[in-house]
């Protein structure tokens, strides 16, 4: 596996903090995941009734067991205490091949993908779905909007920093993000209209500077999008057993020392 480049990003930007209605309004479709009580994570409106997360949000982290679906409400463009709609979950599917640990591993990240169905459509002309793209290349310039710990009741911007990275289906990013932003839309600014091309899996840290870990999303997303329209995921089947992932060899190593899951 290729060394990973310098980390040096000059052209990345500070985060922006989306108060304003004016400053937040054509990031309505992000929206704040607000899971069974217990945390939050970002997701983000892709077709009137599909949310793109992460499919670590769906777990929870101490019995590590997946949660109910229906626990789980989408508050888009949430700011302030205030949501442009409200929506609980109906259904989830997570990648088939995801298996959650309370260890981050290169296997978790590429498949840590998971597509949400809403009770109902929103069908708000201020909430339009983001479209996805295809992956984007390393040296390309990415931005990534995003709740955490700290901006739980605004989401904030930034709007240019760094594909460092792709290696194995994971996308190596100098993203600011921390415990929330998983799920978080990466997106790509060429075009007319902003588009999907990542989520955020975990933060990581590369030679002592911190990272943002996330999936391509290709065929990730079309296998979750199969698995969809063939009526699949109604509640989440029992939790597979969570036994390690084993990470080593050449072929698996990202150079990335993993932290823990944005969320």
């Amino acid at each position: 596996m290729a060394v990973l480049p310098a980390l040096a990003q000059a052209g990345d930007t500070r985060l922006q903090r989306l108060d304003s209605l004016d400053a937040g309004r054509a990031w309505q479709a992000v929206g704040r995941l607000d899971i069974g009580g217990i945390g939050f994570c970002t997701g983000t409106l892709i077709a009137p009734d599909l949310v793109l997360t992460a499919a670590h949000c769906l777990y929870d982290k101490t019995t590590k067991m997946r949660i109910d679906p229906t626990r789980v409400e989408f508050l888009a463009g949430w700011r302030n205490g205030r949501a442009s709609a409200y929506r609980q979950v109906r259904r989830a599917v997570v990648h088939p091949d995801y298996v959650f640990d309370s260890d981050v591993s290169p296997d978790r990240v590429r498949r840590d993908l998971a597509l949400l169905q809403l009770q109902h459509p929103i069908r708000n002309t201020t909430v339009i779905p983001f479209d996805t793209a295809t992956r984007p290349a390393t040296g390309d310039e990415v931005g990534v909007v995003s709740y955490a710990r700290d901006r739980s009741e605004a989401p904030s911007l930034q709007e240019v920093c760094g594909v460092m990275a792709r290696q194995q289906g994971i996308l190596v990013m100098s993203c600011d993000v921390d415990f929330g932003s998983s799920g978080a839309p990466i997106f790509s600014f060429e075009g007319a209209a902003p588009r999907i091309v990542s989520v955020v899996s975990a933060k990581a840290e590369v030679r002592g500077d911190r990272v943002a870990l996330g999936t391509e999303l290709g065929e990730p997303l079309a296998l979750l999008r199969a698995i969809m329209k063939a009526g699949r995921g109604y509640g989440l089947p029992p939790a597979p057993g969570t036994r390690r992932v084993v990470v080593g060899g050449a072929r698996r190593d990202t150079g990335a020392k993993f932290i823990r899951p944005g969320g």
